[in-house]
């Protein structure tokens, strides 16, 4: 019973997990409502899931506010581009609706496409810095550069938008989560575009991370 219930065991972690990703979640909701503040909220959630949870680090508020402090002018610019293209194509898609032509489900397929460059977008904010054209430029070529990895993207961005209309109450669980399960793809992609001496500080921060699960 005391290894179930231990503060190491897998029970306990994978619910401290679960409690990080509501945490998270929320206030990604809060920081996001003023709409225009969504790309910062979005960009403070990655760094702050692949931190606290990703490479166990303490201080889910003091990453969440810093990151969003940091990154809140370029952020905010970035998406409000972002929100006008997808603004349009959300506008294209419902005029094809309406007029019930064969280019409906490309259109849908583009719009999610865009919507999950945006996911490509904040992600890259949080792991580097550049400017609004650079950031919307390299989530763009991150995302066609790797196909495959595009795809699981797109993939977890559908499966999102599913859960929240399916079950409204899953919005306190899909933000984070989703942004916790894009980790695995993202990292992988920015990986092979890192220099040499970033790449290793990041694998040996994870290597850590695993070295603690296994002594304990």
């Amino acid at each position: 019973m005391r290894r179930i219930f231990g503060l190491d065991s897998p029970l306990v972690e994978t619910l401290s997990t679960i409690g990080d990703i509501i945490c998270i979640s929320a206030l990604w909701i809060i920081f996001s409502l003023p709409v225009f503040t969504m790309g910062a909220a979005s960009a403070a959630m990655y760094a702050t899931v692949y931190r606290c949870i990703r490479l166990n680090k303490a201080g889910i508020w003091k990453n969440f506010r810093n990151t969003f402090r940091e990154n809140l002018k370029v952020a905010s610019l970035a998406w409000i581009a972002e929100l006008l293209v997808i603004a349009v194509l959300t506008l294209d898609v419902l005029v094809f609706r309406g007029m019930r032509m064969r280019g409906d489900g490309m259109g849908h397929l583009i719009w999610l496409a865009a919507l999950t460059w945006t996911a490509y977008v904040a992600a890259y904010i949080a792991r580097f810095t550049g400017r609004v054209r650079e950031v919307l430029y390299f989530g763009i070529h991150l995302f066609r550069s790797h196909p495959v990895y595009g795809l699981g993207m797109m993939i977890l961005t559908a499966g999102a938008l599913a859960l929240c209309l399916l079950a409204p109450v899953m919005v306190l669980f899909a933000p984070a989560g989703i942004c916790w399960a894009s980790t695995f793809l993202l990292e992988r992609v920015f990986r092979l575009h890192m220099r040499p001496e970033d790449l290793e500080r990041e694998l040996g921060a994870l290597a850590n991370k695993e070295d603690g699960r296994s002594e304990s």
